[in-house]
């Protein structure tokens, strides 16, 4: 049940950013004078509409993305060059540009979205990624800044560890020593106020001041129920493996991990949610961002990887690209995880950073450069923009807009490669799927 309230709760977020999106296109066409003929969230048969002035609005059956069809996006054969040749590729050609010189209606020639000026298109196409985008700040900058993150250790005692552990192992087995933690008294609960007389603030310090001195006793100075102890601790000796400034294990020419001698006192903190200012929400955009862009540049490997790993052939990591059918798994995780602490609010936290990423990964692939995505028409406007440029420095008449029904072949072979892709992820992740939790 709570995997299912996972998948309603993406799913209506995903259509609210999908119907959203296709705002950010229709808005600024119909501004700019352009017919908007259709704007639909789904693909396939349709399940409402309803037709205004001018636009049918509607639903369909499939909810994989939107549309909103801007007429006259492709100029007629009298305003370009005419296409060389009569091969299957010419025909497509001929046959997209007729189809769209259908759709404009008598005596609105000038409505047509080929008329306007480069930047007008750029604006119109730029506008669905630019919600996006935004919608992915606004819910950062909001579950980070009216929430916070989880995970910020506190000076708090949550769990006393019995022994130390062997290095390399986190469970106690037979033979392990007590721990110093446990030895001293210390108990879950206490809230440690200072080390050695002098205060502390942070759970890093804290543990850093201890860490470097095993064997040396240190006096613990701890709140108990609003009663003050002092407690007495002799740090034991353990190897600890050695992180670089990135968080990466440090190995050595041989591949081994580098260890390091330090105290150990056996004990683990409370942690608790911690608000983050107010320009959290940008930052994180721009990581997230980063991220998703490494992931676009390398998503060839990373398909092969994942389809090797549904096939059985290697294990499919945590970080692996997903589809939607992975992203609904993981979103019903979240929401029917049962964990110590991970409270409602958490998980409502974790859905909206997971539908923040969501739109910041459909901005960020919106945004290749290759038709049909959004992107090949920006592209395809500012290279308009550089041709009127150039002909007005040479002083040559304006050029003939870009004939976007040439890019069809490109589009519908985009659009193959993007459906195979698309296969492959959903098989994978019913096959061999990523858990979070």
């Amino acid at each position: 049940m709570a995997e299912v309230i996972g998948w309603l709760v993406l799913l209506v977020g995903l259509l609210v950013s999908i119907a959203l999106h296709e705002l950010g296109h229709m808005i600024p066409a119909k501004r700019f004078g352009v017919r908007v003929s259709e704007y639909f969230v789904g693909f396939g048969p349709t399940l409402w509409s309803r037709r205004g002035k001018e636009t049918e609005y509607g639903v369909k059956a499939i909810p994989l993305g939107g549309y909103v069809k801007l007429v006259g996006m492709i100029p007629p054969a009298e305003a370009v060059k005419p296409v060389q040749g009569t091969g299957r590729i010419a025909q497509l050609i001929v046959d997209t540009r007729e189809a769209s010189v259908e759709e404009i209606q008598p005596g609105e020639d000038h409505r047509a979205f080929y008329h306007l000026t480069w930047w007008r298109k750029a604006i119109v196409m730029f506008g669905g990624p630019a919600v996006n985008l935004v919608l992915a700040i606004l819910i950062f900058t909001g579950v980070l800044f009216f929430v916070g993150t989880p995970g910020h250790a506190t000076l708090t005692v949550a769990q006393v560890t019995p022994c130390v552990p062997a290095a390399g192992e986190v469970e106690c087995a037979a033979g392990d020593p007590a721990s110093p933690a446990s030895a001293s008294g210390l108990q879950e609960g206490d809230t440690v106020t200072a080390v050695d007389g002098s205060p502390v603030t942070g759970w890093e310090d804290f543990t850093d001041y201890v860490a470097d001195r095993p064997g040396e006793e240190v006096v613990l100075t701890v709140d108990r129920a609003g009663e003050t102890l002092e407690i007495p601790l002799t740090p034991a000796l353990r190897d600890r493996a050695v992180y670089d400034d990135e968080g990466a294990v440090v190995t050595d020419a041989n591949g081994e991990v580098v260890t390091e001698q330090v105290g150990y006192m056996g004990i683990s903190p409370v942690t608790e949610t911690q608000r983050q200012g107010i320009g959290a929400g940008l930052e994180y955009t721009g990581y997230v961002l980063e991220a998703t862009a490494g992931v676009i540049v390398h998503l060839p490997e990373n398909v092969y990887h994942v389809a090797r790993a549904s096939l059985g052939l290697e294990e499919r990591t945590t970080d692996s690209v997903m589809g939607l059918v992975g992203v609904g798994r993981v979103a019903g995780e979240i929401s029917g995880a049962d964990l110590d602490g991970y409270s409602v609010s958490d998980k409502v936290a974790d859905m909206l950073m997971l539908l923040g990423s969501l739109n910041l990964a459909l901005f960020a692939f919106n945004m290749i450069p290759l038709v049909p995505l959004d992107g090949g028409h920006i592209a395809s406007a500012f290279w308009q923009g550089i041709k009127n440029g150039w002909a007005r420095v040479r002083g040559l008449p304006r050029p003939a807009p870009v004939d976007v029904a040439r890019m069809m072949p490109l589009a519908y072979g985009v659009f193959a490669l993007l459906l195979v892709m698309g296969v492959i992820l959903i098989y994978a992740d019913i096959v061999a799927p990523v858990s979070v939790v």
